[in-house]
């Protein structure tokens, strides 16, 4: 099989407008489970794109073509220059992390009661959007029919990535991503932010030895949890809010989580979360890290989407389960030679049924 064509442009960060395609040297790209992921990519120093004027970290865009086609997409946040080598480092994070600079700063502030959680996204975005947004194309956003009450005051100037975050977090939550496209084939870049119930997605089933490399397995105990507490905000009188849950079957001694969210302030917005610590506690993580064989598409994994891994070395490694990825990693060569890795983790503890 050929290996696939790498380009990456740059982009003006507020139009989506390609700028230039740079001249690339080294390139690896990130995919992160409801997070931002990150890029890095290598191009000469001296190379008449390498613009100080132009390629400016917070003003600028990089988007990852594969074959012509947009793969990742998000925002130069730095760059390092390297005067003995003759390099220039470039350092990008997904566009999520642009909505960490954001807040709901409307000075009415933000009040919605009972609301789709497809609803408030759509909103948060659109209000970016239009004060002097990136442009996030929310289209996609369908209404889930699971409902959220949200209220901050414009003093307490909520964090637009923190929202969401939050929101993705409750047990009858979402997983996320920004997927980048051609809104004008060659000249133009644009970016949806789409949303899937967990579990929803799937990868192909996976073996140690047949179509990839287990590279390491972990197994973290330490969100073990036979009850879960979550508090909101202080009401003025020293008492807060609180919803509790628990894993009356752990058999383990007793083991308490506690997460405080100081922005909410009723019961019935905590027992979702609550209810998702007490489910990610409910049995130790095993977390391995693959490399895949040659053949695959880093289409073909999505994070969040769940499939079958097979992992059989002897001793205290077997592995036969449902997993989860949370990250995927593309290295990719001066050839084009990819090198897929994925991180994931049991899907127990990251798909709820909803409630």
């Amino acid at each position: 099989m050929p290996n696939a064509e790498y380009a990456v442009v740059q982009t003006n960060l507020r139009t989506g407008a390609v700028v230039t395609t740079l001249p690339v040297t080294g390139l690896s790209y990130v995919e992160t489970l409801n997070a931002a992921g990150d890029a890095t990519v290598g191009m000469p120093l001296f190379a008449p794109e390498a613009d100080a004027g132009s390629l400016t970290p917070g003003g600028s865009g990089l988007v990852v073509l594969r074959d012509g086609e947009p793969v990742w997409g998000g925002v130069l946040w730095g760059a390092s220059a390297d005067l003995g080598e003759g390099v220039l480092t470039l350092n990008a994070s997904g566009y999520h992390s642009y909505y960490g600079r954001r807040y709901l700063d409307a000075k009415a502030g933000y009040k919605r009661k009972s609301t789709d959680q497809a609803v408030l996204l759509r909103e948060w975005i659109g209000y970016a959007n239009a004060n002097g947004g990136i442009g996030t194309d929310t289209s996609t956003i369908t209404n889930t029919g699971r409902v959220r009450t949200r209220s901050w005051s414009f003093y307490e100037f909520k964090c637009i990535a923190e929202a969401i975050d939050e929101m993705a977090d409750d047990i009858t939550g979402f997983d996320f991503r920004y997927e980048s496209f051609w809104h004008t084939q060659g000249s133009r870049v644009g970016h949806h932010f789409r949303i899937s119930q967990r579990g929803s997605l799937s990868f192909p089933q996976l073996e140690h030895r047949a179509n990839c490399n287990a590279t390491n397995v972990s197994y973290d105990g330490t969100q073990l949890t036979t009850h879960a507490y979550a508090f909101g905000a202080d009401l003025g009188s020293g008492a807060k809010p609180y919803a509790s849950s628990s894993n009356p079957a752990l058999d383990t001694p007793r083991m308490v989580s506690v997460a405080t969210y100081s922005d909410t302030k009723t019961t019935a917005s905590l027992i979702p979360k609550a209810a998702a610590i007490a489910t990610l506690g409910r049995k130790p993580i095993g977390v391995p890290t693959l490399t895949l064989y040659p053949g695959f598409s880093p289409s073909q994994f999505i994070p969040g989407a769940v499939g079958t891994v097979v992992v059989d070395s002897g001793g205290y490694v077997a592995l036969l389960d449902e997993f989860v990825i949370t990250e995927r990693r593309v290295d990719v060569d001066t050839t084009g030679g990819e090198t897929v890795s994925l991180s994931l983790a049991s899907r127990e503890a990251f798909i709820a049924n909803p409630s």
